[in-house]
């Protein structure tokens, strides 16, 4: 097989993902931009054989992961005037 053709067949297919991403016929983005690492190393083998496991995980791992509460309007400044926040996270 000619060197060309290869190279043609390469850019048709990359040019084909590009349009079927721009047309949202599939989505390349990426749903994991979180610290550390997920799972296991089988974790590539879920997002391209079982891609609804995978969101559903990128997801659970999303909710685990909790803000500071935010702080009630009757609260008072907590400090912030005087350049140091103090959020009380209660009795632990």
């Amino acid at each position: 097989m000619e060197p060309w053709v290869v190279i043609l067949i390469v850019a048709g297919v990359g040019a084909l993902a590009y349009l079927a991403n721009r047309l949202g016929w599939i989505d390349l983005s990426n749903k994991s931009k979180t610290s550390g690492t997920h799972g296991s190393a089988m974790g590539i083998g879920d997002e391209v054989f079982h891609p609804t496991r995978h969101e559903a995980q990128i997801e659970l791992d999303r909710q685990t992961v909790l803000p500071a509460p935010a702080p009630v309007a009757g609260d008072g400044d907590k400090g912030v005037y005087d350049g140091k926040v103090t959020i009380d996270l209660g009795d632990r």
